[in-house]
């Protein structure tokens, strides 16, 4: 996985997020990645950098502590899929049905 799909994923979730966060990054050790049937997916937790607003840390301050998923079909770029609930399942991210469940095994749940 290149450093262009962390930055697209990352740069998906700030721009459907309200409001919009510039100043993220996916958590280190938390980025998933892979594909099934042609479609591409991923999950990460994000965290603050520097810089950031009241307003970002406001909105990161609870939803920032779960996995957020995303999906890049063909032609169409990542968009924003699932988060897990608050608090987490203890299934990680085999509880999240768009996540293919291979996928979710590969990913050892989502479980850092």
């Amino acid at each position: 996985m290149s450093a262009a799909v962390k930055a697209d994923v990352t740069a998906a979730y700030g721009t459907q997020a309200e409001p919009r966060l510039t100043h993220i990054t996916p958590v280190k050790g938390t980025f998933y990645y892979g594909s099934c049937d042609g479609t591409f997916y991923a999950g990460t937790r994000f965290q603050l950098t520097p810089g950031s607003t009241e307003a970002e840390q406001v909105a990161l301050q609870d939803d920032g502590s779960v996995m957020k998923y995303f999906i890049d079909r063909p032609g169409t770029g990542w968009t924003y899929l699932a988060s897990d609930p608050f608090p987490a399942s203890p299934e990680g991210c085999a509880a999240i049905p768009e996540i293919p469940a291979h996928l979710s095994a590969l990913w050892n749940d989502c479980h850092s």
